[in-house]
Formats: C-alpha cells, structure tokens, sequence
C-alpha cells in the first residue's frame, strides 16, 4: 500500500453528490456516487426547494459505502475538501436549526423589493447605469423574499449561510468558510475577500437584507476549517480529527479541475448551467457591472459568466420535441442519438440561431429567449445543433469580454461537466470558438479540482502550476476546422452580435407581459 498521504472530496452537485479519494497524480483510487431522489421539491411551479439534511444523508450513504469498501484507502487520508452548487442558503436559528427548506440556486421566485432603497444608492446606481442589475440582484436574493413572503421565518434568522457552510458545519461544528463559497447573492465585498464591514448600510451590500451578525468567519484558501467531529465520525464513518481545508465553488473547483491556472486559457463547463471562466492575479470584473469571484486557487480571482439554463436547455428540447419522457428537467438523459447525426446538419445550422436566454442573465435581466431563422426545411436535428451553437455563441460573447478587459487572447479551453462527454460538442465549440479545445482525464473536474486544493493545503504541492502539472492531464485536443470556423465567424459577427441589440425592446415589453 503507497504510504503517501490521499485527499478525500465531497462534491456536491445539483443531480447528485460524490465522495471520491484522490492520490497525488491525480488519480481517482475511489468514488461513490448517490443520485438525489428527488433533487429538489416544487411545491409550485418555478419553486426547487430541499431540506439541506436530505443532501447530507447522501453524503453519508456514499462515505460509509467508502468506508466499508475501501477502509485501506481511508486509513491514508490525511485531508478533505469539499465543493458544492453556488448561491443556494440556509437559514438557520440561533440554536442551528434549519428555519425553512433550502431554496436552491435554480428557483425561478423572485422578491417585489417594493420598498426602494436609500434615495441617496438609488441616485449613485442610475448614474453609473447599474440601477436595473441591482434590482434584479434584489428581487434574486433569497433573504429578501423571505423578508416579504415568511416574516416570521425571516425574524428567526440568527446566521444565513451558504450550503457548503452547513456541511462544514455538520462535519465539523465549526461556521466557517471559504470566501469562494460564497459566489452569489451575499453581501461580500469580492475584491478583498471580506463581508462588507458593515452590510446593512453599505452601498452594495444593503440590497441583500442582511446583518453582519448573521454572517460567519472567513477563512482562506487553504486554511483548515475545523476537524471531524465524534458525531461526524459516527455518522459518515470517516474517522474523527481529520481537517476540513477551506476550497471553493463547485464553477472555481472545476477550473482548477481543468488546469487553467492562469489567463492564457479558458474553461468551460458544459453542465446543467455553462460558464466560461479564466483566471487572473488582478481583480478585473468579467463584465461591466459583474465582479471577479475568489478563487480556491490561492492569490487569484476567477472570471465567471454564466448562462443560467445552459445544457438544461439540452433536457428541456429532448422531452418537449425529442420524443424523450424525462419526468424532471434537471435530470442528465443521453442525447448520444442526437450527437450522432450533429454533422449531418451544416456549421450554422442553415441559419438558424438561438439566443439562449431561457433563464435571465444578470447583465440582461429583462430578456428572453429567442429562436430565428425557421425555414420549410428545418428539422428537430437542427434545432438541437443550434441550441448547442446557441450556447457556444454566447459563451462566445463572454471570452470577446475577457479578451478586452484582459487586454490579451486565450490560446485554447479546457472543457468539463456533462456536456463535455460528447466528442461531437467539443467539436463544435472548437470549430466556433476557433480554438483548440482539450479535454482531461476526468469531466469531474469539480472533484479534481478539490483535490488539488487539497494537496496544496497539505503542502504536497508548493503551487497551483507544480499541482497541476502532476494532477492533471490532457487525454483528448480537438483543432478547429477552419472551413467551419469561417461560417461560424461570418454568423456571430454579422448575426448573432447584434440578436440582443435588435430585439431589447421586444424582449423587455414580453418581459414585463409574462410578468403580469
């Protein structure tokens, strides 16, 4: 048995959680894998809420099976890490109990926010033209729609915290965390990688609602977060005193995950929502108005622009027009027969464009989605080809963004998640984006990545590149077909570029009539 030391990881996605124990090469040596049954409860419709003890029973199912199948194994770990979906609460009361059911990231419900804010904040956004984000970040933000629908919930908040600090804190009994974890609708100022000093008047972190009191310890990357507690021991069948290590964001994990350390190169995530991330060592926002998130990796900031809806958009054409009985639209099914028959239909798709916005982004929040270009001849094979190509233009949007604010170019994107299983999609992207796209060892790179900071935190690794360079490792490279590129050029930029500029009018009067 090798002696040497072995991290284990929680990740925690939205279709299921997987425990996992890495070596340092990188190697996964064991995983267990529990599928939510469900993933979320909708008591109407829009609404994803779930008892956050239910995903912590899962948890533990997939530990002790560890436990029981491979007690070598865990005998050798010396550290945990752990990765969870983004921008999901918990409120608990002063004696840590949950108050309500989790609201989950994917919760359509939105807040009136009927009450305005200072005269003097609302003044100062409308000058720097940020007045309609900052109302969509309020009518998102979970705590203000308890405020308005639970008052009675709302007045028992004693701490509001992110889902991976509820898992710490059942693991550990600690309230700590990572300020990575915290991507989302909180009152952190992402910059410094601090809650704003004081939230409740604050000019940004007012519009959330929320005390400084109610807010928990931060630590950083690669900090411990506490220990594994008796009872943890007990019930995961991990044993007790191993150290927690503070990580990040399921999005952050699975950059690290890819080995992009740095911005000459981009990440994608072709998962239930798609981003596009790079890195930077300054703090440079990705878009106007949208902040730098902290990184697990230390040092460094992740650029991050998310379509909402990305490969759901995938699910939701498979059980509407594939012929396909998918009960629940969060559920992974197998497009293989449709990935198949991608090349029949030509780059572009004879012109047909989506406009992927079946989930409001924040730089757009009164827009739609959109479908141009139907003719006589299309067919369902090339709606789901431009969907696809849909998804990778605006992703596209999202790096002609970063190569700006960067003021450099990126020589190539690592993919992951779901989507990046289909040598047909990596195909696509390369030939759309004009880049070579690689591929890793794992699409779980969100666990890869945790196991990486993991390994730093341990000090097996001196630094990210030293880590990668042993951890990951680059399995498949998909170069571009300049043919197809030049039509997928001649679309984005003479079509696509200008969808939202010619339809902003038509998306915010729909908009504001499906809200009625």
């Amino acid at each position: 048995m090798n002696e040497q030391p072995l991290v284990m990881t929680f990740d925690f996605g939205t279709q299921s959680v997987r425990a996992c124990i890495f070596d340092a090469k990188g190697e996964c040596l064991a995983l267990e894998n529990k599928k939510y049954d469900p993933p979320y409860l909708s008591s109407k419709p829009g609404y994803a809420e779930m008892n956050p003890d239910y995903y912590f029973r899962c948890l533990c199912d997939c530990t002790n099976a560890l436990k029981n199948d491979s007690p070598e194994l865990i005998a050798h770990v010396k550290g945990i890490e752990l990765d969870c979906f983004r921008d999901s609460a918990v409120c608990l009361d002063k004696d840590r109990n949950v108050i309500r059911p989790m609201i989950l990231w994917l919760d359509s419900r939105m807040a009136k926010c009927e009450e305005p804010l200072p005269l003097t904040a609302r003044l100062l956004f409308a000058l720097v033209g940020k007045s309609e984000v900052i109302a969509l970040n309020r009518k998102r933000t979970i705590a203000n729609w308890i405020k308005e629908n639970e008052p009675e919930n709302f007045a028992k908040i004693d701490k509001y915290v992110s889902i991976s600090t509820y898992f710490i804190y059942r693991l550990t009994g600690q309230l700590k965390d990572s300020p990575s974890d915290f991507t989302g609708h909180y009152p952190l100022d992402y910059k410094k990688k601090q809650w704003y000093k004081k939230p409740e008047t604050h000019l940004q972190g007012q519009i959330f609602s929320l005390r400084k009191d109610q807010l928990v310890e931060l630590v950083d990357t690669q900090g411990e977060l506490g220990k594994i507690t008796a009872e943890a021991s007990r019930l995961t069948g991990i044993p007790e005193g191993i150290p927690i290590f503070a990580g990040g964001s399921d999005k952050s994990c699975e950059t690290l995950g890819t080995g992009v350390i740095d911005d000459s190169m981009l990440s994608i995530s072709l998962g239930t929502a798609c981003t596009i991330e790079t890195v930077s060592e300054k703090y440079v926002g990705p878009q106007p108005f949208l902040p730098a998130y902290p990184s697990i990796q230390p040092g460094v900031y992740n650029l991050d622009v998310q379509i909402y809806r990305g490969f759901w958009m995938i699910n939701w054409f498979l059980k509407e027009f594939g012929s396909y009985h998918i009960d629940d639209l969060y559920s992974e099914v197998d497009a293989a027969d449709y990935d198949a028959h991608l090349f029949d239909i030509p780059a572009g798709s004879d012109g047909l464009l989506v406009e992927p916005y079946w989930g409001s982004p924040l730089e757009h929040p009164e827009v739609k989605g959109a479908i141009v270009g139907f003719s006589d001849y299309t067919t369902k094979e090339h709606m789901y080809k431009a969907i696809i190509e849909g998804i990778g233009y605006e992703l596209r949007l999202a790096k002609d963004s970063f190569e700006k604010r960067l003021k450099k170019s990126f020589r190539g994107i690592r993919v992951s998640g779901g989507g990046a299983r289909s040598d047909q999609i990596c195909q696509v992207l390369a030939d759309l984006f004009g880049l070579r796209v690689e591929k890793v060892q794992t699409v779980e790179t969100s666990s890869l990545g945790a196991a990486i900071g993991g390994f730093l935190s341990l000090g097996v690794y001196k630094d990210a590149m030293e880590a990668t360079r042993n951890m990951v490792r680059v399995t498949r490279v998909f170069e571009p077909n300049p043919e197809n590129t030049k039509v997928y050029d001649k679309l984005y930029k003479n079509a696509y570029r200008g969808l939202y500029p010619s339809l902003k009018k038509i998306h915010r009067y729909l908009y504001h009539f499906s809200a009625k």
